[in-house]
């Protein structure tokens, strides 16, 4: 079934961009408007915008734009549905089904959305079954031995999966879930050798559910409950079109509000220790869940702060081995620091034997920034080695060298200087070295790249390029963006909206653009009809394509201060000032752009006046043509102030 009309009316009345963007973004005003990085494609300097006055957003880097519903739609891979149910549930909107829906509506349900309401009921067995008589005393146990209240074992979604070969696999099916589906979600598997036995993939073990960053479960990790040999201790969910591992950081649902309210990040490694520290109050953790930290959740991270604090267990050659992820971590523009347990000691095992408020007081005290952290790692080594403390100090420099901000660097090699007893300036030689060769690298690297590049284009048709054709393009854009922004505003002294003026100079003139003509099409339907569609009108609209145009037209690149005309005494001029000028400009260069495309394609008629077997007659009457264009064109440029070469 699909959502009511009525419910997506309620969501577009209620949803606020800020609101659902700043789930995901820090954001920070400037001007009118809101700013952030963008989520969509990597970048150190902030060009996504959010207009609240348009409730729109767009990234002038990649590109994208939209609403609200078309923001959920892109961060979270899902269709139109599943975003207005994200945004009825963050709104406490109730959702209501419209029984209408077709057999052929029903089977175009997204793969995606079908796969997240197939791991969704997974996720609603597993924690039904610890209610059971064998999920009481295997799963539930073990939750309560680890010290894990109710309350935190609802907040995680916490569950047990039945000694059995086919529990959820037989409950699924019964609830009109496919094998296919089934498959695809990761829940069960296929016997080699036998495709047609199948399987539940999770059998008698605890579940922990890993959610999404809006908190739909996408997977499973499964810890083994009992002492059999030859079985993995945990075992999790495979790679499916809805979960990447390299992208999804455990616990950060729980804990995107506290990391931004907080701003800082504790990273721990297993799930475990994501749990143990909500017990001790403190809600700002994720977990890496065994793994090697990944580009993907470090950008993860960085949506919501800046600053990370790594959470070591007590174990010097286990450190040791995991310090590249700090340089992972300074190479993503994060403020690193570090915390290391008492040995044999992990976030989990310590908040239980010293309690909640012990606890976060070590946490406090014994953080410390990543130079600090690192050479107090190899200070019993670098004593009495001098050759050890030359290595040590190579390997700082490196790691300062990942850090994009200058000033950070500087400030850092400082603290360095202090810390290794070596002199300021010998860690800036280094460190300009150690810079020189990562440029030198990525340089080589870019060139690689570039060379293969070339290599495969020579085996790629080589396309023409319409210059006339594009000019052509641009101009039919600039039209309808001033229909879209200025259409309902009457031009001085008249009765005239500039909509009416627009369209009446060019009502003979037929868009060549595909999405500029549709666009225009609307335009003169809804002009027919007395109604003057404005942005707001076609956001409305289901066409992704137009809406995304629509929000590009509307949205300016810079705005002018306020206090700029005030400060400066100087007067600006804005299109908006007066618009039969610009409205008379506009149609006199579109008109230009469609003189000169007939100009072209008359001189191309004459060109192959011979091999299409033209007579000199016709010859002569595409040549009058031309030059009949060409004083069309004279005249334009006179009006329009071109100077004629």
């Amino acid at each position: 079934m699909s959502i009511s009309k009525t419910t997506s009316d309620k969501v577009k009345e209620r949803m606020d961009i800020e609101e659902v963007v700043g789930d995901y973004l820090p954001l920070k005003k400037k001007g009118q408007n809101l700013w952030a990085c963008c989520p969509f494609h990597g970048e150190k300097t902030p060009s996504f915008s959010i207009s609240p006055a348009k409730q729109i957003y767009k990234c002038f880097g990649c590109g994208k734009a939209g609403d609200p519903i078309q923001f959920i739609m892109d961060i979270e891979g899902v269709g139109f549905q599943e975003a207005i149910r994200h945004l009825a549930g963050k709104y406490g909107i109730e959702v209501e089904e419209d029984e209408t829906r077709t057999p052929e509506q029903e089977q175009a349900q997204s793969e995606r959305e079908s796969l997240l309401i197939a791991l969704g009921f997974a996720r609603d067995f597993f924690v039904k079954n610890l209610s059971t008589s064998e999920g009481k005393s295997i799963g539930l146990s073990y939750f309560k031995e680890r010290g894990f209240s109710p309350s935190i074992i609802e907040k995680f979604d916490l569950g047990f999966a039945l000694d059995g070969w086919d529990h959820l696999l037989t409950a699924a099916k019964k609830s009109g879930y496919s094998e296919e589906v089934l498959l695809k979600a990761g829940l069960v598997l296929q016997k080699e050798g036998d495709p047609s036995r199948i399987y539940d993939r999770f059998r008698n073990r605890a579940i922990f559910t890993i959610h999404n960053i809006s908190g739909k479960p996408i997977a499973f990790g499964a810890r083994i409950l009992t002492k059999e040999k030859n079985q993995p201790k945990y075992i999790n969910s495979p790679e499916t079109p809805v979960y990447h591992k390299s992208d999804v950081l455990y616990g950060m649902f729980q804990a995107k509000k506290a990391i931004r309210d907080q701003d800082n990040c504790y990273l721990v490694e297993g799930y475990t220790d994501v749990i143990s520290m909500h017990l001790s109050g403190i809600e700002n953790v994720v977990a890496s869940s065994g793994t090697s930290l990944t580009e993907g959740q470090i950008k993860l991270i960085k949506r919501f702060t800046n600053q990370v604090t790594v959470l070591y267990d007590g174990d010097a050659a286990g450190i040791k081995a995991s310090l590249r992820g700090i340089d992972l971590l300074l190479e993503g523009g994060l403020n690193v620091k570090a915390v290391v347990f008492p040995e044999g000691e992990d976030p989990d095992s310590y908040s239980r034997k010293v309690g909640s408020q012990e606890f976060q007081t070590y946490l406090d005290k014994q953080s410390k920034d990543f130079i600090g952290f690192k050479i107090g790692l190899f200070k019993e080594e670098i004593k009495n080695d001098p050759i050890r403390k030359a290595d040590v100090i190579r390997e700082v420099i490196q790691s300062i060298g990942k850090i994009p901000d200058p000033l950070i660097r500087s400030v850092y090699a400082k603290e360095a200087s202090s810390l290794l007893d070596v002199e300021e300036e010998i860690i800036h030689a280094e460190l300009n070295k150690s810079l020189l060769k990562t440029q030198k690298d990525h340089y080589f690297k870019q060139k690689e790249e570039q060379e293969a590049d070339r290599a495969f284009e020579e085996f790629l048709p080589v396309e023409k390029e319409f210059s006339v054709s594009e000019a052509l393009r641009l101009q039919e854009k600039e039209m309808i963006r001033l229909l879209v922004n200025y259409g309902w505003e009457k031009l001085d002294g008249q009765e005239m909206h500039l909509s009416q003026y627009l369209l009446q100079e060019t009502e003979e003139l037929e868009f060549e653009t595909p999405i500029y003509s549709k666009i225009l099409k609307l335009f003169r339907y809804k002009l027919a009809q007395n109604e003057i569609p404005g942005a707001d009108f076609f956001k409305t609209l289901e066409d992704i394509e137009i809406k995304t145009e629509i929000i590009d037209l509307i949205t300016p690149r810079h705005e002018i201060s306020t206090h700029w005309e005030a400060t400066h005494q100087i007067l600006i001029n804005r299109e908006e000032d007066d618009l039969a000028l610009t409205g008379f400009k506009s149609i006199l260069r579109l008109k230009r752009k469609f003189v000169r495309k007939m100009m072209e394609e008359a001189k191309m008629k004459i060109k192959n006046a011979e091999s299409e077997g033209l007579g000199d007659e016709e010859i002569i009457e595409f040549q009058e043509l031309y030059f009949t264009l060409k004083k069309v064109q004279i005249e334009i440029d006179k009006e329009l102030g071109i100077v004629i070469g």
